[in-house]
């Protein structure tokens, strides 16, 4: 079972949240917040596979709790749920530490998913709210910029693997479209990485659009 944390300070997002997950026979919620601190906290007692956490809620907001519970906790998965007036927090919660970004009113197959996701590992991206980060960052002057097709030492293999996360394609979607499997993408993904000194998925999206790997 993944055990999942809501942390949302609408009630009516967190009871259609916790009916999903009720519906999903390898989901258990095993806790409820309606603010940044009690998610805390509530990480600490109930220890949660994956937080699906919301990034406005009084008193301590979603990115403060993010880093908090990561800061005590590294292995939980905090899935941000997000609307499309939050952009100014999409990157400070990515530098808290979120491994991926749902939107609120994403269908609910794509949130199972998301939060299954999570838990093996993966990092779960509403293709519209990995384009808002990706055209954030390519727009931002402290972006840094990459040379067209620069010389990183990748395989053909990585490459295409590249290609297809600056698409938005999660590692699910890669690994069928190349016909691997979905260690192995992520094995490619972490020798990307390493490779081209990405931190992180989105960043990994922005080389491959600013050197013109994807379009």
């Amino acid at each position: 079972m993944i055990r999942v944390l809501l942390a949302d300070d609408q009630h009516l997002v967190r009871a259609g949240l916790r009916m999903l997950c009720a519906a999903a026979p390898d989901l258990e919620v095993v806790g409820e917040a309606d603010n940044g601190a009690d998610a805390v906290r509530l990480a600490d007692q109930v220890l949660p596979d994956v937080i699906l956490m919301d990034l406005r809620m009084p008193g301590v907001d979603g990115i403060t709790a993010t880093a908090r519970v990561l800061a005590a906790r590294p292995a939980v998965r905090v899935v941000v749920l997000t609307t499309f007036d939050d952009d100014d927090h999409l990157y400070p919660a990515l530098a808290a530490g979120a491994c991926g970004f749902l939107v609120k009113d994403a269908a609910p197959e794509d949130l199972l998913d998301g939060v299954r996701r999570a838990a093996a590992g993966d990092s779960p991206f509403s293709p519209a709210v990995l384009r808002r980060l990706v055209a954030s960052a390519v727009h931002s002057r402290s972006a840094p910029a990459y040379p067209a097709r620069p010389d990183f030492g990748l395989t053909p293999r990585e490459t295409e693997v590249l290609a297809l996360v600056g698409e938005g394609l999660s590692n699910g979607e890669i690994a069928e479209r190349l016909h691997l499997g979905v260690t192995t993408v992520k094995t490619h993904i972490a020798s990307l990485m390493t490779k081209t000194g990405t931190p992180n998925r989105v960043r990994l999206a922005v080389l491959a659009v600013q050197s013109g790997v994807t379009a």
